[in-house]
């Protein structure tokens, strides 16, 4: 499926500003100690961006705080890249991961 028809995924009403969402990967894994959740993206992301994690029993918002690739600290990744982020909570496997824009 081309990238373009996955871009808008909903529309968010946040105290009256409508705040849109990308789908930009997907859990692949998840580690309890540390509490990282490893991610295969499917566009780019970056230190600093807004990101939701949704699934059948997650829902979490937060910024990225910091991001690896094989172990390496990163300040960006692009589609196709599996990376480590710190998640404040547990994730599974399959879970969206959305870009707030």
């Amino acid at each position: 499926m081309p990238v373009c028809w996955r871009i808008l995924v909903s529309t968010l009403q946040k105290g009256g500003i409508k705040m849109s969402e990308v789908e930009v990967g997907v859990v692949s894994d998840f580690f309890a100690h540390p509490v990282v959740a490893g991610i295969e993206l499917t566009a780019g992301l970056k230190v600093g961006d807004t990101i939701h994690i949704s699934g059948h029993t997650t829902d979490m918002e937060f910024a990225v705080d910091s991001m690896q690739i094989d172990n390496k600290k990163v300040t960006e990744a692009k589609a196709g890249d599996a990376i480590g982020i710190k998640v404040s909570d547990r994730v599974r496997r399959g879970d969206k991961v959305y870009k707030v824009a």
